[in-house]
């Protein structure tokens, strides 16, 4: 007796389609699972027999042999419980089931037979849509995020009981509603605002021209001067995440386990503040399966490294590369994959160990050798990679006090949205999506400047020892500063405010 059903497995963030064989035949009992399974899908076979029998089935008696394939590829995961379950009780009943050559199933099976939720789910639906599959009966807690993907039925399930029935057509089993992506959008609201945020005026127009041109930005100012609060602000005046980013970003958190249950299609830009022990693979990626790391899961989003020097230098040495290319390879022995790390890096330091250099009102009681040792953990390299940095000093009693009402995320987002916009529009023919990704050929191309910004750029070079990629990078600002003011050519006052947000690399670095 053989039986076959279709579940997909998981290759970092992309699904690809699994055949399920289950073949029943006389002899002694066993029951084999056989196509590259790992550890957990082997250990699934006594998690499948206790489902089975205490839904009220009959467990097939001989030998069990069930064959995943493609047989060359492993098999990770435990989202293959359901669909061999239902293969081995279609095998007994071959007559009483319909559609399984159209029908995905996905899930884990608990020792009850209830189906518990995977990592991964929308990852698995997108290849079923890929693939022609007309449904997709997965855990209940799974719904949520697929309810976006158009063209496939969603069969929420809460157990392999329900699944079965809904496949013999004793009970069937409502659909999960499509729910377009836009109504998701009107539901969000983000959890910081910056009128919430006393003073630091400097640092608060860093931060729109940050968002307005996807820039880096680092933030240096003595315990308490609000730098933490300034970057948990900035997915409010980002953009919304389009529809394509919106996917790109779930499946990154669901094929990492990320998600949590019933979690529907991310629209808020990821924040992700990992504590500064966090070590290199957590941080770019890694493990035995090779996993996304931090980097990967602030894609379309902020990754924010507060107390920077205090993270290990080899650490930071890896965003590098991510950083500036917006993806990241993860090779191990047991897998490579490819990560779209395409974030904004925004990062908030202590001048000095003791924080107070630089204070108006607190006195600095560190060595010029700590601070040096302090400062040294950050290369010049990254800091080159770092477009903005402002210098934050603690706000004043009369700006904590005063009565007048900051400007809202709502209102800075519209500035950046209209400079934004006006980026989409002078780019859709060259492939780049902000200021902050142009290259030097796209810098030449479109950061033009007029003389006197020239002459200033020059001399600040000449002043201070830009190196070629701050000078880049400088114009990429500026580019940005003009956009938001309106301006068609990159002029003196542009260039002047760019040069400004680099008054902390000569400051403490030079």
């Amino acid at each position: 007796m053989l039986a076959k059903t279709i579940s997909c497995g998981l290759d970092g963030v992309n699904g690809y389609p699994v055949e399920v064989e289950a073949f029943i035949s006389n002899g002694m009992i066993s029951f084999e699972i056989v196509g590259l399974p790992s550890a957990a899908v082997r250990e699934s076979r006594d998690r499948i027999r206790a489902a089975i029998s205490v839904s009220g089935y009959e467990f097939p008696f001989g030998k069990v042999t069930v064959n995943l394939a493609p047989a060359d590829i492993k098999k990770e995961g435990t989202g293959f419980e359901l669909a061999i379950a239902i293969a081995l009780l279609a095998a007994k009943q071959p007559d009483q089931f319909k559609g399984l050559e159209s029908t995905m199933l996905l899930g884990e099976l608990s020792l009850q037979g209830k189906l518990m939720p995977i990592r991964g789910a929308l990852a698995m639906v997108i290849t079923a849509a890929e693939h022609g599959v007309k449904q997709v009966i997965l855990p209940k807690h799974n719904a949520g995020e697929c309810e976006c993907i158009s063209g496939i039925e969603i069969i929420p399930a809460q157990s392999l009981k329900e699944a079965y029935e809904h496949l013999t057509g004793d009970a069937s089993v409502a659909p999960h509603q499509h729910v377009p992506y836009e109504h998701l959008l009107r539901d969000y609201e983000s959890a910081s605002d910056l009128k919430r945020v006393k003073g630091q005026a400097i640092a608060r127009k860093a931060l729109e021209v940050a968002a307005a041109g996807g820039h880096n930005m680092l933030m240096v100012g003595i315990p308490g001067s609000g730098k933490t609060m300034l970057a948990r602000c900035l997915p409010s005046i980002l953009p919304p995440l389009t529809y394509e980013e919106a996917l790109e970003t779930t499946l990154i958190h669901s094929s990492a386990g990320e998600l949590k249950a019933d979690a529907r299609l991310m629209t808020e830009r990821p924040f992700r503040s990992p504590h500064h022990n966090t070590s290199m693979p957590a941080m770019i990626g890694g493990g035995m399966r090779a996993k996304p790391g931090e980097v990967s899961l602030s894609h379309n989003g902020v990754l924010f490294l507060d107390e920077l020097p205090e993270f290990q230098r080899a650490t930071l040495e890896a965003l590098r590369q991510p950083l500036e290319d917006g993806f990241v390879n993860i090779v191990r022995v047991n897998g490579q994959n490819r990560y779209q790390s395409n974030c904004m890096f925004v990062a908030g330091m202590n001048p000095c160990p003791c924080g107070n250099l630089g204070s108006k009102h607190k006195q600095c009681r560190c060595s010029p050798s700590e601070i040096n040792r302090y400062l040294g953990k950050i290369s010049g390299p990254l800091l080159d990679r770092i477009d903005i940095q402002v210098e934050m000093d603690s706000v004043s009693i009369d700006e904590i006090e005063s009565t007048q009402e900051q400007e809202s995320s709502a209102v800075v987002q519209q500035r950046v949205l209209k400079a934004r916009q006006l980026q989409q529009k002078r780019y859709e023919q060259y492939g780049y999506f902000s200021n902050a990704q142009l290259d030097q050929r796209g810098v030449d191309k479109f950061c033009v400047m007029e003389d006197s910004a020239k002459k200033l750029l020059h001399q600040a070079v000449e002043r201070f020892h830009i190196s070629m990629r701050t000078y880049t990078r400088i114009r990429k600002v500026a580019r940005t500063i003009a956009d938001l003011a309106g301006h068609e050519c990159i002029g003196a006052q542009d260039i002047a405010q760019a040069i400004q947000y680099r008054n902390v690399d000569g400051r403490y670095w030079r």
